[in-house]
């Protein structure tokens, strides 16, 4: 089970990566970052992108988990951990690039994201948003 560090070059092999990093979204610190930040700072990147991955996840109306008839059952199993998070991941497209936010999953209250900074032309969003999925689920942090 790889670490922060071996996640983030995991990361990076993908086409197109520019950049990557775990960020906890209640504090916004970079706990890891790879490669470049958009704007050159990765503390300002981490802090910005917490604070979108904090409105996503308190925001009542972005959290929904479609329960009910044919949604997913009304317990909290979550899968493996048992603490999923109301989001799982965040999608921003620029001109140039995408940026996606994926939030961890851990046996505890996690408030992690990995985000990664994708190059729009050579990057292929599909296939990032799948490995940057796997890629967290196996991540261990500690």
């Amino acid at each position: 089970m790889p670490g922060i560090d071996e996640s983030l070059l995991e990361a990076m092999r993908l086409q197109g990566a520019r950049g990557a990093s775990v960020v906890d979204w209640i504090s916004g610190l970079a706990l890891g970052a790879v490669g470049d930040a958009p704007g050159g700072d990765v503390e300002a990147t981490a802090a910005e992108t917490a604070e979108l991955a904090r409105l996503a996840t308190e925001s009542g109306a972005l959290a929904l988990t479609g329960r009910g008839p044919g949604g997913p059952p009304d317990d909290d199993s979550g899968g493996p951990s048992g603490k999923e998070p109301p989001v799982q991941d965040l999608i921003i497209t620029n001109a140039d690039s995408y940026h996606l936010l994926r939030f961890v999953t851990t046996t505890f209250d996690s408030t992690v994201f990995v985000h990664l900074w994708l190059d729009r032309d050579e990057g292929n969003l599909a296939l990032a948003r799948i490995r940057l999925a796997e890629m967290a689920d196996r991540l261990v942090l500690g």
